[in-house]
Parts: structure tokens; C-alpha cells; sequence
């Protein structure tokens, strides 16, 4: 399973959204801080949506740390690209943790500090409310508008 997890982060470095979500089970469910949890379709669109936004621009992943056996997995990763909405330069440290079934991945958690990754890509602004409940709440509304309108564009 190391070389289905080797796969799936060359592909995101690579922004190859298709060969990433060839390596999903129909059935993922992926979750992490900054979409909540996101099962099947929706969790394959949020990669779409993500390559796709990083298109033409300075992004790079870099994975590491990666065990695996038959049933699990986990792995280091780290994403460095600029923020769209404010132009700041984030690099993302998530740890990754994997369960698979028939060959691919069906479950897929992120864990990152999300008030770390708030002060980078917000500023000041992140560094005062990054830490709350309510920022997390509502970081998860906009992602979740940003994927519906990924999706009724791609239909």
C-alpha cells in the first residue's frame, strides 16, 4: 500500500487530480480541518477543485514518513503554495492517516494546526480568531460553497 500512498502525493505534487482520486475507494471518506468530513464524490471533487485552483502557480508537496501494511497507513506531508484569497505564502505541515480497502484508500484523515495555518494565510486577522470554534466553523461553510460551485461548474 506504501507505493498507493507514493502515487497519491506524487500525483497532488504533480496536480494530477485524476490519478489522486484513482486511488479512492468509491466509498472515502476524508477528513480534515478545513472541509470537515467529505465522503465519496465530494471528497474526489475537493481535489479536483484544489489542483485545479493551483494551476500555473508556485505550489509544491512534499510526503515523507510514510508506513503502511495491508489495512493502514500514515504519512507526513507538506504543502507550500500562496493563499488566493490574500496572496500570502502558507506551508502546511499534516499529518496523514489511512485505512484501506480493496486495494485503494477509504479513509483518509488530515491533521494540521489550523491556527498556525490561519496566521499564514490571513495575517493578523488569523492570528487573533485561527483558534476558535467559530473560525473553524465558518472556514468550513466557505469551503463547502467553494466545492457546490466547483461542482455545478464541472457538471
Amino acid at each position: 500500500m506504501q507505493n498507493l500512498i507514493e502515487k497519491f502525493y506524487i500525483a497532488f505534487n504533480d496536480l494530477d487530480a485524476e490519478t489522486m482520486v484513482s486511488c479512492y475507494h468509491t466509498d472515502i471518506v476524508f477528513k480534515d480541518p478545513a472541509f470537515g468530513t467529505l465522503q465519496g464524490i465530494q471528497a474526489k471533487n475537493m481535489w479536483r477543485m484544489l489542483c485545479e485552483n493551483q494551476k500555473g502557480k508556485n505550489f509544491k508537496v512534499v510526503s515523507t514518513n510514510l508506513e503502511c501494511n495491508d489495512e493502514k497507513g500514515t504519512a507526513h506531508w507538506e504543502a507550500f503554495y500562496t493563499f488566493s484569497k490574500t496572496g500570502r505564502k502558507v506551508h502546511n505541515c499534516i499529518d496523514a492517516e489511512f485505512i484501506f480497502k480493496d486495494g485503494k484508500i477509504i479513509q483518509h484523515i488530515d491533521h494540521f494546526n489550523i491556527h498556525k495555518w490561519a496566521k499564514q494565510a490571513l495575517g493578523f486577522k488569523g492570528l487573533l480568531i485561527g483558534n476558535t470554534n467559530f473560525f473553524k466553523t465558518k472556514l468550513q461553510v466557505q469551503t463547502h460553497q467553494l466545492l457546490s460551485k466547483f461542482e455545478n461548474r464541472t457538471k
